[in-house]
């Protein structure tokens, strides 16, 4: 096996922005629906964000109309985050080191195009990526394989040139139904079904050790 790129996640992967998420939505929630607990929101953990509305609209027992719709508008506002904060310390040097070892590089998310922007302008990663896919762009993001093939054949890669590095359930399944080599970042703060994936990372940092047993 020769693994010739290497497609990231964002969220709990590349940035540790999925516990702010969670516990900022449930601290704006709890007081107008009492029974969202943290752990009710777990399933949004890697959640693609066209599917986000409707599973929220279920949780707190609303229609999933305009008025909620602008409700949870106001509620990620709400949210501020500086992204260099939540960049795992990691990254910097695993992605100028697999840019030397002459792998190519992309991010393939589920979040909105206009935050993936903004996480990468904020961190100053811009161009650390040859391709860079939002999940909106597709009907349906992960679990569905779609946005991980589409992200291999802008590569020119087949997916067993591809490793792909998740966290969550649905990016796990996402990539082993995409066919890629899987490499699962642990994360014991939710429970996450990694076991779709060939690989199991405590750090990012394991990666290049990983790609060389892969050789």
């Amino acid at each position: 096996m020769s693994i010739l790129a290497v497609i990231f996640d964002m969220d709990g992967v590349l940035i540790d922005s999925e516990p702010v998420y969670l516990y900022h939505d449930w601290e704006q929630l709890r007081g107008r629906y009492p029974w969202v607990t943290p752990e009710s929101l777990y399933p949004t953990v890697g959640m693609a964000s066209q599917d986000y509305p409707r599973f929220m609209a279920r949780l707190c027992r609303r229609d999933n109309d305009v008025a909620f719709a602008q409700e949870l508008s106001q509620i990620g506002a709400a949210c501020q985050v500086f992204y260099p904060d939540i960049l795992r310390p990691q990254v910097r040097p695993l992605l100028a080191r697999l840019r030397a070892m002459g792998l190519q590089i992309a991010l393939a998310s589920s979040s909105a195009l206009a935050n993936i922007r903004r996480v990468l302008t904020e961190c100053e990663l811009t161009e650390a990526f040859d391709v860079v896919v939002s999940g909106e762009a597709f009907t349906r993001s992960k679990p569905d394989p779609e946005i991980y093939q589409y992200t291999m054949a802008q590569l020119g890669r087949t997916p067993a040139e591809c490793l792909i590095v998740e966290d969550s359930t649905y990016g796990v399944q996402a990539g082993a139904a995409a066919g890629g080599v899987v490499a699962a970042l642990r994360d014991d703060r939710f429970p996450f079904d990694q076991s779709a994936a060939r690989f199991h990372l405590e750090q990012l940092a394991d990666i290049p050790r990983l790609l060389a047993e892969l050789e």
